[in-house]
């Protein structure tokens, strides 16, 4: 799994614009959650589908990207949380022990 850190919210536009290309998976995770940290691992022991980007997101440390993300693409948040982008919109999202990189596989 090769992460790309999302540390602002300029990459969002970013994000956002590369999505009209391929899904760009935003994965928001809490550094201080046990369930957060076994879906992380989970994701990360999986077998990664082809032709997405995966973000990372340490939204204990960046809060206001958190806040902007839902803001964006017009999800709640939560914890753990991913979120598929396509289009330019938020196609797919799930929380807590849902997230499945299976799930991921079926939006390629």
């Amino acid at each position: 799994m090769m992460w790309i850190a999302l540390e602002s919210e300029e990459q969002l536009t970013a994000i956002k614009s590369r999505s009209f290309e391929q899904p760009v998976v935003i994965f928001k995770h809490s550094t201080r959650c046990s369930t957060s940290s076994m879906v992380k691992s989970r994701l990360e022991r999986s077998e990664v589908p082809k032709g997405f980007d995966f973000y990372y997101l340490d939204l204990i440390r960046y809060r206001s990207v958190s806040n902007r993300i839902a803001e964006m693409f017009g999800v709640e948040h939560e914890s753990p949380q991913v979120l598929v982008i396509r289009d330019g919109k938020c196609v797919y999202d799930e929380s807590h022990m849902a997230i499945r990189m299976e799930e991921l596989t079926e939006m390629s």
